[in-house]
């Protein structure tokens, strides 16, 4: 079996660690800012925040074409500082959340999937991040 390799994606958001936290994870938030392009969204989504909890996040092109559930299982959560899931199909992740004052580093780490190439993932990820970023500064 070949081992994909990890991914990092980075952002740094001007808001404070609670903030950001807050709207990384509450379901209303999440459907504002998580597509990684502006011809998709995230009509729904489903968070149960501690370990062994799920979430769900529906996400789909905004002329129907094509969707999908990004879903996963919470493995590690510690309030304001890491988050870790298992991907439906078995790859992990691990959020970092690090606290400058009133500004937070936002690391993500995830193993890459076989079908697209890591540098495209990356690119997708980073632009989702990047969404997230406009969303909490101009929101909050």
């Amino acid at each position: 079996m070949k081992t994909q390799p990890q991914i990092t994606v980075e952002a740094t958001i001007d808001a404070p660690v609670e903030i950001v936290w807050k709207a990384w994870n509450t379901p209303a938030d999440i459907m504002q800012w998580n597509a990684a392009d502006p011809s998709w969204h995230c009509p729904s989504s489903k968070n149960d925040l501690r370990v062994n909890g799920k979430f769900s996040n529906r996400m789909e092109a905004r002329d129907g074409s094509f969707g999908f559930d990004f879903e996963g299982t919470y493995q590690q959560v510690d309030l304001h500082e890491k988050i870790s899931y298992t991907m439906a199909d078995g790859r992990e992740v691990s959020t970092l959340f690090s606290s400058k004052g009133d500004t937070t580093i936002i690391t993500t780490t995830f193993d890459a999937e076989t079908e697209n190439d890591p540098e495209f993932q990356k690119q997708g990820w980073q632009a989702i991040l990047s969404n997230f970023k406009k969303y909490v500064e101009s929101a909050y």
